[in-house]
């Protein structure tokens, strides 16, 4: 707990008060809160890529220049269902949507590795309209389709979009879900149906 909240109260503290050597502790608490009992999984997950880095240094408002070598760097990196079809069941991405499950760590309730993840859409975006439980992180996405229709132009953006954010929006707050392999191609499709299919409820 003292860790915990030594970590927290770091957090706080103002760029302009916090020194390197401050930053060199938070770091160094959070790295040693993943024990030895912590799956290697989770510690490899405290190594930033080059874009983390980027948004890290630049506190998620980076330079002009550097936005744009995020946005294309993420482009370049979105893969496709082998299949090519970026639209899926709505079924499907109505219970990935629902899924909090997965990824879970420490010492209360540790998820095993087999269960399954899901994109906990709800935890940030209002979509289908009888969900009491949605967040507002995000913007609603209620009647999603209704707005964006459904030509091969928007469904290639609404699939390269919950693929990677940040192939829009430098420093994007949204999970990178495909890019960091949380939700297959074939999941990321099936997400896509959910928001564009009439029949979705979303869309109802």
């Amino acid at each position: 707990m003292k860790r915990l909240a030594l970590t927290c109260l770091l957090a706080l503290v103002p760029s302009a008060f916090a020194d390197e050597s401050s930053h060199r502790l938070a770091e160094e608490v959070v790295r040693k809160s993943f024990s030895s009992a912590s799956a290697d999984e989770w510690r490899t997950r405290m190594q930033q890529d080059e874009v983390q880095a980027w948004c890290s240094a630049y506190r998620n408002n980076p330079p002009a220049h550097i936005a744009q070598r995020i946005v294309e760097s993420q482009q370049r990196a979105i893969r496709y269902p082998a299949d090519g079809k970026l639209m899926g069941d709505w079924r499907e991405g109505e219970k990935l949507a629902s899924i909090g499950t997965g990824g879970h760590i420490g010492w209360i309730q540790p998820d095993s590795p087999d269960r399954k993840k899901g994109g906990n859409c709800y935890a940030c975006h209002l979509m289908a309209p009888g969900e009491v439980a949605a967040g507002t992180i995000g913007p609603s996405l209620t009647g999603y389709g209704k707005t964006r229709g459904s030509s091969p132009e928007a469904i290639k953006y609404t699939y390269d979009k919950i693929y990677n954010a940040q192939a829009f929006m430098p420093c994007s707050l949204m999970p990178r879900f495909g890019h960091n392999g949380w939700l297959t191609p074939e999941e990321v499709a099936h997400s896509v149906a959910l928001l564009l299919d009439p029949q979705s409820p979303v869309n109802r």
